[in-house]
């Protein structure tokens, strides 16, 4: 006896090579905008342990002391936190931190840097106030050397 009505069971290899063909293509459209946001978070931490330093910094010129000058703010340190190797500080309060930890030769062992402004855009006059920061210039004491698409929004205008 044959058997003319027959059912097919299952997936043809056919099929799931075109399912995972068009899963390998989404996963390449998908996977660059993942790590570019999951850095930019990173950065956003990194730039968050500089916190302390820039509140000694402001204080002290809000309060209309004069800079201590380069290295004697008080805020610089290393192992500072999993994303910041070492803080810096140059003679008008300009903070540098040196970054590791992201696993990522673009941005490991570059620098990013946080300068105090005045409401002129400059740095600030001993005795004078801090009214923003300035994150990521490449002209501030050394400079940021991070390329700026992994830098949060705040520091890339």
């Amino acid at each position: 006896m044959r058997r003319t009505n027959s059912k097919q069971a299952g997936f043809t290899i056919v099929e799931l090579m075109i399912v995972m063909m068009i899963i390998g293509v989404l996963a390449a459209i998908v996977l660059p905008g993942i790590r570019s946001n999951a850095i930019r978070a990173r950065m956003s931490e990194a730039i968050l342990a500089l916190s302390p330093c820039k509140n000694v910094i402001t204080e002290l010129y809000n309060s209309g002391g004069d800079p201590p000058g380069a290295g004697n703010w008080g805020c610089e340190g290393t192992d500072v936190s999993l994303y910041v190797y070492a803080i810096t500080t140059d003679d008008v309060g300009a903070i540098k931190a040196s970054l590791r930890g992201f696993n990522d030769l673009r941005i490991d062992t570059h620098n990013l840097t946080l300068a105090p402004l005045d409401n002129t855009g400059t740095y600030p006059a001993p005795g004078g106030l801090v009214r923003t920061w300035r994150c990521g210039s490449p002209t501030d004491f050394g400079g940021t050397d991070v390329p700026p698409q992994y830098l949060p929004g705040s520091c890339r205008g």
